[in-house]
């Protein structure tokens, strides 16, 4: 028998069953649902570069993208992360890699909304504008799907340097058809590409590929020999491989699965425990016996696979401008319900200055992703001025707009304070998330270098540039006096100083690009700022004199 403590009125600490200890107050509510496509610099963009009448498609996306059920596949495709299976139960390989059903959702709304090869089948002007602006606002559901469709669209203009590959392949790969599963090729109602460029020992420089192919009988197959490094999105049906063929490193089409439904040998020996990105799967597939054709001729591999690398490195910049702007948005809808010492956090000075030097940031590298999305689409119908300007200007954005995605995710981040540092808010797997995109498809150094080479080689690179600074001539004295440092820095370039020509030549682009079609609040703050050095060395340090109220209201509508 127990005895039941008695306690004075003093003494008892105990609290009615149905009081809790505190209410919740001054958090944020879900953001979701939410318009993703609700972006003013991003909607002018997508007019301006001929693609308006994709709109009411690129609105309903943004609808979908912010609402709460594709929100949930973007949370739960990074949680339950992609495992590798090498062998059924018998000790077959197979080699299979299986997601999460929350992937396959993402895949099939991308899929189906041309977010992949679709637009090489479209013939209207804009096609490509169209689909970088959906991708811009359907990125905001989650960031790792975004790389088997980025390489798929990017697979379809390298494999037209082999017509008849591309006579069975292209109409698969353009297809808006998602059909996952490992099967004959030509049996598919739509198909997947990969590519596979890297190895252990070269990273980037890619000629130092040992992976070698081998001639057969057969004109135009080989057998492939070799290890790759950083292969992803292993379920893809094809793959676009460089490797060593007898006349110098070429390019391959590797199926998973051949002509006779038989598997490829395509041994994925390990998924890639990576940073961010989760939710894709990067393996280390070798080829042993592999059966590949070639794509374009011997020896010119790298030649062959640059258009692919040109539509990627686009696609890096578009990545990054999305996680920019699905970090600010975050950002904005906290402060509008958090407070802090009296005031909403929206109502702090400090805190609008912070947004408002973001905003800036994300207009810009929004409206020059589309300027380069505009260029892709008019250079493939053969405008030989826009293939020069998107040779230098997409090499110039993938190296800017990809390196100020990580400080801007952190500062966004930031704004959410403790909340934005857990798990459950999101920000963090968006903050890993950022630094890929500035490694994906050549690091800075690389990016950097390749402008100089195209200087170099193909001076038309410079007058395309300088011709589209000159639309702004006169408009602002602050703009002609940074295109002017340019033209000297480009006199005096050397490779120890790509880096900070390259940035000069981003900034400078950028700020032209806003004086022309943003609001002047908009451009006169990024003037200042990024070209007269009127600026701190971190986000939220803009002059007394720029418009921060102007600015917020654009972007946020705060």
């Amino acid at each position: 028998m127990t005895s039941t403590p008695v306690h004075s009125p003093a003494q008892s600490f105990a609290q009615p069953a149905s009081s809790a200890t505190h209410d919740v107050t001054n958090q944020a509510p879900p953001l979701a649902p939410y318009d993703a496509s609700a972006d003013t610099a991003l909607l002018e963009g997508l007019r301006r570069e001929g693609a308006g009448w994709a709109e009411t498609d690129v609105r309903r996306i943004g609808l979908l993208a912010g609402g709460a059920e594709a929100q949930e596949w973007g949370e739960l495709a990074n949680r339950h992360e992609p495992v590798l299976r090498t062998h059924d139960r018998y000790g077959h390989r197979v080699d299979e890699v299986d997601f999460h059903p929350s992937w396959h959702e993402l895949m099939r709304v991308a899929v189906a909304e041309g977010l992949a090869g679709a637009p090489w089948a479209d013939d209207r002007p804009g096609a490509h504008v169209a689909r970088t602006a959906g991708g811009l606002v359907w990125g905001h559901s989650e960031a790792g799907h975004g790389c088997p469709t980025s390489m798929t669209y990017a697979a379809v203009p390298a494999l037209r340097r082999e017509p008849g590959l591309a006579k069975v392949y292209e109409p698969l790969l353009t297809s808006r058809e998602y059909d996952p599963g490992l099967r004959e090729p030509t049996s598919k109602r739509g198909l997947l590409a990969g590519m596979g460029m890297t190895e252990k020992q070269g990273g980037s420089d890619v000629r130092t590929n040992t992976t070698a192919a081998t001639p057969t009988a057969e004109p135009g197959v080989y057998t492939l020999r070799g290890h790759k490094w950083f292969t992803s999105a292993p379920m893809c049906d094809v793959f676009l491989v460089l490797a060593q063929a007898p006349g110098g490193l070429s390019c391959f089409l590797v199926p998973r699965v051949l002509p006779d439904g038989t598997r490829n040998t395509f041994r994925v020996q390990r998924l890639k425990d990576k940073l961010g990105n989760r939710s894709n799967a990067s393996s280390e597939p070798e080829f042993d016996g592999t059966v590949a054709w070639l794509v374009g001729p011997e020896g010119q591999g790298v030649k062959t696979i640059i258009e692919m690398v040109n539509c990627t490195r686009l696609d890096c910049v578009m990545s990054s401008a999305t996680l920019m702007r699905k970090t600010l948005v975050e950002a904005g809808h906290h402060v509008r319900h958090r407070g802090a010492f009296g005031a909403l956090l929206m109502d702090q000075p400090l805190m609008r200055n912070v947004l408002a030097d973001l905003a800036l940031e994300s207009e810009a590298a929004t409206t020059l992703t589309l300027r380069l999305a505009g260029a892709a689409d008019r250079a493939v119908r053969g405008d030989a001025g826009e293939q020069a300007f998107r040779r230098i200007a997409t090499a110039v954005g993938k190296y800017w707009v990809t390196k100020r995605g990580p400080a801007f995710t952190a500062e966004a981040l930031e704004c959410l304070g403790g909340n934005g540092y857990v798990e459950d808010s999101g920000m963090p797997r968006h903050y890993r998330e950022a630094p890929l995109l500035s490694i994906w498809e050549g690091s800075g150094n690389v990016n950097a270098l390749d402008v100089l080479r195209a200087l170099t080689r193909d001076p038309a690179t410079a007058d395309a540039l300088f011709a589209e600074l000159a639309l702004a001539e006169g408009a602002d004295a602050r703009l002609d006096a940074a295109v002017a440092r340019l033209r000297t820095l480009l006199g005096e370039a050397t490779p120890a100083g790509a880096r900070r020509l390259v940035e000069q030549m981003a900034l400078t682009l950028q700020a032209s690009l806003l004086v022309r079609h943003a609001p002047p609040a908009v451009a006169d703050a990024f003037c200042a700022t990024r070209l007269s050095g009127d600026w701190g060395h971190a986000f939220g340090t803009l002059p007394g004199g720029a418009d921060v109220d102007a600015i917020l209201e654009r972007s946020l509508g705060l």
